[in-house]
Order: C-alpha cells, then structure tokens, then sequence
C-alpha cells in the first residue's frame, strides 16, 4: 500500500495545442498545478502557436473513444473537464461513450462534467463548425454540471444577438440552461469594462451569482478560457462547491494572468505554475508599462477610489463648493508635509548605494521645494501670510503621516521607503489630471481652478513620472518574491489610508 493517497483524478477531453499555452496542454499544466492527476483525450490536432491557429487534423472519433474508454476503465475520475470537440462526429462519439460508461442522461454515476464551448480561436479559425453546435447543444449540454461559454459563445447557444451588459448575460445564461445543464457561468470578459463580471445561474435553485474582479491589462490572454474550465473541474474534484471553485478558479486566473510572460510573438500564455513557481510580477509591456505601480494600486483599488475620486473634499474642488476654511487648514498643513516630505526624500539618498539613486533623490527634493515656493505664493494669494505658515500647529493627523513614513524609511529598505512616500506623488499627479480633463469640473469662477492646473501641470505630472519610473526601474534590477510584494501592499495601502485622512481632516471643519 502506498504511503500517499492519490490525489483527485481530472479528465480533459479537448484538443492539443502545438503552442502549449491553451487546449489539452493548458488543462493538463492546470491540473498538476492545482494538486490533481491530469488524465486526457485528444479530439484534435492544432498547428498553432501565439500568433494563431493554421490548421487542424481531426482525432477518428472510434478513437476519441477508444481513449475515453482507457483512462475511465482503468484509473476512474472525479471530474471532467471538455474543451475542443470540432464537429458533431466527435461530440457523438464523446456523448454516446459518456452513456455508455455512466449511464443515461441525469445518471447519478456521473461525475461533474465541465464544459468549454470551445466556438472559435483568438485568431478567428473556426474550431467547431456551425453544423455540430446542434449535437453540442442536444448531446452534451444536458449531462453537463457547468458550461461556461464567453459572450460569442454565448450568443451561439443562446440565439440572442447581442449582450452588452449584466442583465443580458444573466438573460442568456438562464435560456442557455433550458438546454438541460445544471448551471451555466457566462464569462464577461468581453464587454469592454474596466471591472468584469462573470453570471452564473443555477438552474435548480433560479439563483444568479455575479463574480467580479479588475481587468488585467495583458496581451498574454492565450488559454484564458481553457485554464478557467479546467480550473474549475479541478476544484470540484478536490470536493469543493460549484460557487467556490468558481471563485477559486477565478482567483487562479487572475493570478495566472498577472504574472503571465512574453513566449513568441503574438498572444503569450498564463503562467499556469503561479501556484508552485509564482511570479510576483509580469514583465512590463505595452499595455502595461508599469506592472509594479498599477498592482500596488490595484491592490489597494477601495483606498485608492476614495483618496483619488469620492472623497467630498475631492468632490468639492471638482464643483468649486468645498468651504474656503477646509482648504486654507489643507494648505497650511500642506505646507508642514512638504518639509517633512523633503527630509523624507533626504533620507532615501542617504539610503542609496549608487550616484544615480542619490541623484535621483535629490532631484526630488529640489523639486520639493520647488513646489513649496509656489505653495507660499499661492498661500499668500489665499491671504495666508508667511508668518501665520511659520506659526501654525502640525496636526496630530500630518504627524501621523509624516512619522509613518520617515519611520518606514528608518526600519525598512530603500524601497519601502519609496513606496511609502508614492501615494502622495502618484495621487495628487491623478487627481491633478483627472479633475483637469473631465468636462464636468467647474472652470469659470472655481476659485481652486489654479490648484488643479498647478498638479495636471507638465512640471509636477513630470515629476510623477520620475518617481514612477523610478520605482519600475528599482523593481526590475531587484525582482520580489511574493512575500516582499505583500509587505510593499501593505505599505502602499496604509499610506494611501493616510492621504485620505489628510483630506478628511479639513473636510471634518465644514459646517
């Protein structure tokens, strides 16, 4: 008797890709990947790779089932998951060879099936004709646990000719299912949203679910809908609930895709092994120049909403109704976190072991108070003289701030530091242009008008780009693990926390 239990055994029935990145191959790296034995069958051969499809070769279906028959008969499963079917020839092979090894249609030997109907390619190669989606929909949608169609896809099976938002979706999903399948889950990816929600509805219970997570913004999407399918079944073999599987498998993807890398020239894989070699962060590209800045923001997307956009002192500069004594308590401690912020940059070119890190901190600081010579001038514009800066009292709120970060600097590294002082930099650069460019900011008569051209400026928006830069370029000569990635969320989200407070505590003087 052996020592270790088996794990889960998950099936894939799809086809191969030459490539690697989706199909068979994509599924079997998934299974390994989520602690369950990957069995397959191959419907199809591909000639592809991240440029596109350029050719399939059909698998006889006697033989589709001659494979089927010999991973079922001889090692069992627990789930499976089916992608690739090609034509109705295969998807009768399969669907009859199902019949014959679990009974009839709602037989309760059969295990949880999963089923990716796999239409077309990225790359628009038909990978099922338009005569088998009949079969696909009659044969093998009733004996299925979930099917999980994208929104073409979902078009098909469902006979609506557009889907443009959530209600549609949910719309579809629940006509897809009078086909007979227990549950369907409509991926959203498609509709052109900075958020995506996924719809699953249960046919049992008449219950929807919506899942939502940010869009990442990669080309490497190649496999996207192959590995989310197969996650899923390998989740519900390890015993977990439909719902749950879904999020975890979700999470995988993400995931996945976030640490996803260039392989070829054209639309590169997920990094299916980021559950046992994670990648902390992708490399950056051109839809994401700034890998490490955009997952410290989206890491901390709730702060990070309210510190750049829903804050009412925010709000107020944007229709030029925030009280005139909530902005002059803002500029006087604004002032006192300049200094502090300068002495904060001062220690970072203390902290910096090259002449280029120590340039690159005191460009800062020169900028700094550059930034608080204006502040005066602007100040004094308010009627705030120099005399009443000098004697004003630092909140107990900026000292908490302030002494956050200086202390961050002291116990921590250099890049800790940097992405402790970040939040202020990066914030007021996107509050700057946000409020600049969006029509519905008052101009005429907004007295904080010149507030928000001095920060959507090309001195200070420049000034954000250097310290952006600056933090990539630090990320890249010295790669994170997972666990630095961690502490530097953590850093980032609780000084964003402390922006939001320094808008709150002039806010909190308003009648």
């Amino acid at each position: 008797m052996s020592l270790y239990p088996a794990p889960p055994r998950t099936l894939t029935i799809a086809g191969s890709d030459s490539g690697g990145g989706a199909g068979i191959q994509a599924d079997l790296k998934t299974f390994t990947a989520l602690g369950t034995y990957g069995l397959s069958v191959i419907t199809a051969l591909t000639s592809q790779n991240t440029l596109g499809v350029d050719g399939i070769a059909a698998v006889e279906p006697e033989f589709v089932s001659k494979q089927l028959r010999a991973v079922v008969g001889d090692i069992g499963v627990d789930a499976i998951k089916i992608g690739m079917l090609h034509n109705h020839k295969v998807i009768d092979a399969v669907a009859d060879t199902l019949t014959e090894l679990f009974g009839g249609t709602g037989d309760p030997r059969y295990p949880s099936i999963v089923l990716d109907p796999v239409m077309i390619s990225t790359s628009e190669h038909v990978l099922l004709d338009s005569p088998s989606l009949p079969a696909l929909q009659q044969r093998l949608l009733p004996v299925c646990t979930l099917v999980t169609p994208n929104i073409p896809e979902a078009m098909k099976l469902s006979s609506i000719e557009s889907i443009n938002t959530v209600d549609d979706m949910k719309t579809a999903a629940k006509k897809i299912s009078e086909l007979g399948c227990k549950a369907v889950l409509i991926k959203g990816g498609h509709l052109s949203q900075p958020q995506v929600f996924d719809v699953l509805y249960e046919r049992e219970s008449s219950e929807f679910t919506i899942y939502e997570h940010p869009r990442i913004y990669t080309k490497n999407t190649h496999g996207t809908g192959c590995t989310q399918s197969s996650a899923i079944a390998a989740f519900i073999a390890k015993g977990k609930p439909l719902r749950e599987a879904i999020q975890l498998a979700t999470d995988y993807v993400q995931a996945a895709l976030l640490s996803s890398f260039d392989i070829g020239h054209g639309s590169g894989p997920l990094n299916h092994l980021v559950s046992i070699l994670p990648r902390a962060l992708s490399a950056p590209s051109e839809l994401d120049p700034h890998p490490f800045t955009s997952y410290l923001i989206r890491s901390c997307a709730p702060e990070w909403t309210m510190y750049t956009r829903k804050h009412p002192f925010i709000l107020g500069l944007k229709d030029g109704t925030l009280p005139r004594e909530c902005f002059i308590h803002f500029l006087k401690q604004d002032y006192i976190f300049l200094m502090h912020y300068a002495r904060i940059h001062s220690l970072a070119a203390y902290k910096s072991f090259s002449m280029e890190d120590i340039d690159a901190a005191t460009d800062i600081v020169k900028h700094i108070i550059r930034e608080s010579k204006h502040h005066i001038e602007y100040c004094q514009s308010w009627g705030i003289s120099l005399e009443e800066f000098h004697s004003t009292q630092e909140s107990g709120h900026t000292v908490a701030y302030t002494r956050y970060v200086l202390d961050t600097g002291v116990s921590n590294s250099l890049l800790a530091l940097r992405v402790a002082t970040a939040p202020c930099l990066l914030g007021y650069g996107e509050v700057g242009t946000w409020l600049h460019d969006d029509p519905d900011t008052k101009r005429e008569g907004n007295i904080y008008w010149p507030w928000i051209e001095g920060y959507a400026g090309d001195d200070f928006q420049t000034a954000v780009k250097k310290g952006r830069d600056l933090l990539e370029d630090t990320v890249k000569t010295h790669p994170l693990s997972a666990a630095q990635l961690a502490e530097m969320v953590d850093i980032f989200r609780k000084a964003t926390r402390l922006e939001v407070g320094f808008w709150e505590q002039s806010w909190s003087l308003h009648d």
